[in-house]
């Protein structure tokens, strides 16, 4: 009788293979200089999920999904919607999650009686862009706050709105630069419950080099992963998986797949 499991088997290699990433040098080199090729090209602007314009990178995109069925949130919140695509990704893997839910208790799936939502937010939602989200199927699933995310009356009705849900994932994806990075961190982190995970995207712009972003206020020394590292500093609550970290290669986020562990 062969007792092997192959799926633990196959789970144990790729955690070796993984870990075994952390010290190609040369990979995470070239790796860099594909990101850069990437930013000057606009790569990330040519994917599309449910329809809307979702300016990330794909395999960005599959890391999400793996972490949301992980920690199967009944909230995310996002900083950041520009075309709504994220929001659109967010709201149709909770609609997984409930349909999965539903297969295993034997229950049926309501649009209308909606448990799990996704909380957009941004300082302007274009008024076509928020017609065509609030249009979408997924749309019964996702809330959108207009406003400076960093605001004192922003923190505190967010923090409101997320006090009726018991598990939160939260993304920072808005303006890249260390003092709002870090601010929203400040804001919104804590919000992320245990187990679950804070995401900062843009970290990359640190591994870039200087003049990648001539027309933006963020550039080395100055975004998303200086507030990150400055961040984890008085925060022992969050660390950086680094599973994800290693396995990825090419992301926008390199050091900012935040979990929270206590």
């Amino acid at each position: 009788m062969n007792n092997n499991n192959p799926v633990t088997e196959f789970e144990s290699e790729r955690e070796t293979r993984i870990s075994g990433y952390a010290g190609q040098e040369e990979w995470k080199t070239l790796s860099r200089d594909w990101m850069k090729t990437a930013f000057d090209e606009k790569y990330m602007y040519n994917f599309a999920w449910g329809g809307r314009p979702i300016i990330q990178l794909p395999t960005d995109m599959v890391v999400f999904q793996e972490i949301v069925w992980a920690t199967k949130p009944d909230l995310i919140i996002e900083t950041g919607i520009a075309h709504g695509g994220s929001l659109i990704m967010s709201a149709s893997l909770l609609a997984m999650l409930d349909y999965c839910e539903a297969v295993e208790t034997g229950g049926v799936v309501d649009p209308k009686a909606v448990k799990r939502r996704v909380l957009g937010i941004d300082i302007e939602i274009r008024s076509h862009n928020r017609e065509v989200i609030e249009a979408h199927p997924m749309s019964s699933k996702i809330d959108m706050f207009e406003g400076s995310s960093i605001e004192d009356a922003m923190i505190q009705r967010v923090a409101e709105y997320a006090g009726n849900y018991e598990r939160i994932l939260v993304c920072l994806d808005s303006n890249h630069t260390h003092e709002h990075v870090l601010a929203e961190l400040n804001a919104y982190a804590g919000l992320a419950t245990k187990d679950s995970y804070c995401l900062v995207f843009d970290t990359v712009i640190e591994d870039l080099p200087e003049g990648t972003f001539p027309d933006r206020p963020w550039a080395p020394g100055n975004n998303a992963k200086t507030a990150v590292h400055e961040f984890l500093k008085s925060h022992p609550e969050f660390s950086i998986d680094q599973s994800i970290n290693n396995k990825l290669l090419i992301s926008a986020a390199p050091d900012g797949w935040l979990k929270r562990v206590k």
